[in-house]
């Protein structure tokens, strides 16, 4: 059998835990400083030490040893709970130590027990520390006998009730425990209620409730405490809050857009495997013969703003670009570098099945291409030290490079990436057609929000959960089949701190008839959580990009990644990137004498609603690191 202070550790240790694991659940609140209340609890009392004379007339002939009972404790309270970590807390109750020992065997073979009534009034103050709501209090107890019966029993004897002899008049010993406040009161309210649970031990010592023999008592206490409590009534401090409603003038149904798609000059491959994927499109030698890249320009199908299969489909014939302009240009050459976690030898072989597909398929002479293997490629996305989404980097890293000097494969200016390819295609519901909403407040940053938009009916449509202090919502959603219409737009969220913040703003939207709008589209990559490589950029941006915009054009620049990485991160990185595009993008245009430049730049992070294309395969991810830079020209 455990010894008692065994038994009070786990017990206590129990609800201590008990306490924690339920306490975790709770949110804070404003506290009061002074509470008042009342508690009630069971008193565990264990009994120890030697009893045998119960009074002057009564000497027992078989002394009594261990002991236990559950008696009652009820008090009324008093707290100081200031703000810092400390604090004070004052208990006047009645304290009941009862309890029956175990029974005993007299000489004349007679079982014999013997119960006892030990209840105080107890003056019990102590010194409260603070962490959040669960505290930790330690402190003395006076206690004042009020009653001392007991009853004894002895086969083949009378019953004997009467009161112990020798008993202390007062008592000083003390007692630590625990709780936990949970505030159960609207966080509007002045007048709290709380509940405390709480745990708390009274060691032996000291409480020897009579001056003879070695009777001793240890206690464990469990209970709840109610308590009340005001605070002064104080309005909620409401942060400054911008929110800022960007409408379009009208809303565009279409737009043809002439794009300049960069061409990532790499073939992702699945883990394991040395052979070209499936999804890279493959022809014959019939097929390859008769391919040119000028057919992948001629629009297929008309994509969203967002996603585009379309331009995925034109990077998945990388091979078949690389074959045709290899054949157009006989004095290209080219190094493949293959990189595998398996290591050298399964990267070159990966470059190998590339290297003899160009060959038998396009007729490419052999000596015009280089192979090597590495285990990580020259680039790497994973990094020494990094521990998390690892699968999604490594498969990144599971490629072949395309390298070459020749300019008539790379781009012309930055990057290092392949000369890219030029499309044509039709934007469904386009980026500069959506109603623009910006959110900001310095001191307590909005956590998330939300839109209603109301027409003149009182027609509500609903938007969001946002997360990021940008949002957009397509005018046409809004529209639906209306021409035009005047809206309320309310922005309902919430701060870190959790303080409501409801804003109102209107729009005027107007649906554009069936007309198909002109525009360019320029992209530019991004390698994994790098932002200042685009100075790489800054020539092809200058010389290329910004002689296409002329006076009284829109410049859209809006930045976005891939999925991996701290979503918080990842709104910051999208937004650096693109705040820089346009920096370079407005200087050239003020060198060249252009003012009239409206731009509207955005960072996107990795929002999937945004996002240019999916991020279930390595490629998708690598084209989701970018900045895209749409121009509007003036109608």
């Amino acid at each position: 059998m455990l010894p008692i202070n065994k038994i009070l550790q786990k017990v206590l240790l129990g609800s201590v835990m008990g306490i924690l694991a339920v306490g975790t659940a709770q949110g804070q609140d404003t506290r009061p400083t002074w509470r008042f209340g009342a508690s009630g609890a069971a008193n565990l009392n264990f009994y120890d030490g030697t009893t045998q004379r119960l009074n002057n007339s009564l000497i027992v002939p078989a002394a009594f040893h261990k002991g236990f009972g559950v008696r009652p404790y009820g008090s009324v309270l008093m707290e100081y709970r200031p703000a810092g970590v400390f604090g004070a807390m004052l208990n006047l109750a009645y304290d009941d130590r009862g309890g029956k020992f175990d029974g005993v065997m007299a000489p004349c073979d007679c079982p014999a027990t013997l119960k006892t009534t030990l209840s105080y009034f107890s003056i019990e103050p102590a010194l409260r520390v603070n962490a959040a709501n669960f505290y930790f209090f330690a402190g003395p107890r006076v206690a004042f006998n009020l009653q001392n019966d007991f009853a004894y029993t002895q086969l083949k004897q009378p019953n004997t009730d009467a009161e112990l002899s020798d008993m202390r008049k007062t008592i000083l010993t003390g007692q630590v425990g625990v709780g936990y406040d949970y505030q159960f009161s609207s966080p509007n309210s002045n007048t709290k209620f709380i509940i405390s649970p709480f745990v708390s031990y009274h060691p032996y010592f000291g409480q020897d409730p009579r001056d003879i023999e070695s009777l001793t008592i240890t206690t464990l206490r469990t209970g709840i405490a109610l308590k009340f409590g005001k605070v002064a009534k104080v309005e909620t401090a409401v942060p400054e809050v911008t929110f800022v409603v960007r409408a379009p003038k009208t809303v565009p149904v279409k737009r043809q857009v002439s794009e300049t798609l960069p061409l990532r000059n790499s073939v992702f491959f699945d883990e394991g495997s040395a052979t070209v994927p499936n999804r890279y499109v493959q022809l014959t030698k019939q097929q390859a013969t008769d391919f040119k890249e000028v057919q992948l320009q001629n629009e297929q199908t008309e994509t969203r703003q967002g996603r585009s299969a379309r331009q995925l489909n034109v990077y998945h014939n990388l091979l078949n670009i690389l074959g045709d302009r290899m054949r157009a240009n006989p004095s290209a050459r080219i190094s493949l570098s293959g990189a595998s976690a398996k290591g050298a030898e399964d990267g070159k072989a990966m470059a190998e099945s590339i290297k003899s597909y160009l060959v038998t398929v396009f007729n490419i002479d052999g000596s015009r291409i280089a192979t090597e293997g590495r285990t990580k490629p020259l680039i790497p996305s994973e990094q020494p030290g990094g521990t998390k989404e690892l699968v999604l980097l490594r498969a990144g890293d599971q490629r072949v490079d395309i390298q070459s000097a020749s300019p008539e494969l790379l781009m012309e200016v930055g990057g290092g990436l392949m000369k890219p390819v030029q499309i044509i295609s039709t934007q469904v519901d386009p980026l500069d057609s959506h109603v623009v909403l910006n959110v900001g407040s310095e001191k307590d940053p909005i956590k998330s929000w939300t839109i209603e938009a109301a027409d003149e009916q009182g027609v509500m449509q609903h938007y969001g959960p946002f997360t990021s202090d940008q949002g957009s919502i397509p005018g046409n959603s809004i529209l639906g089949n209306r021409p035009e219409g005047d809206y309320k737009i309310t922005m309902r969220g919430e701060t870190k701190n959790g303080v409501a913040v409801t804003k109102e703003s209107t729009v005027h939207l107007v649906s554009q008839n069936e007309v198909v709008d002109k525009g360019y589209r320029y992209s530019i990559l991004f390698d994994f959580d790098k932002e200042k490589s685009i100075a790489s950029y800054d020539k092809f941006l200058t010389d290329i990009v910004s002689p296409l915009i002329s006076e009284g054009s829109t410049v859209i620049v809006h930045g976005h990644t891939d999925i991996i990485g701290d979503e918080a991160h990842n709104n910051t990185l999208s937004r650096n990137r693109a705040e820089q595009t346009q920096k370079i993008i407005q200087a050239a245009l003020t060198k060249a004498g252009k003012t009239n430049v409206k731009f509207d730049t955005f960072g996107f992070g990795e929002d999937p609603s945004q996002t240019p294309f999916e991020n279930n395969l390595p490629e998708e991810r690598f084209y989701n690191r970018t900045v895209i830079i749409d121009i509007i020209p003036a109608k």
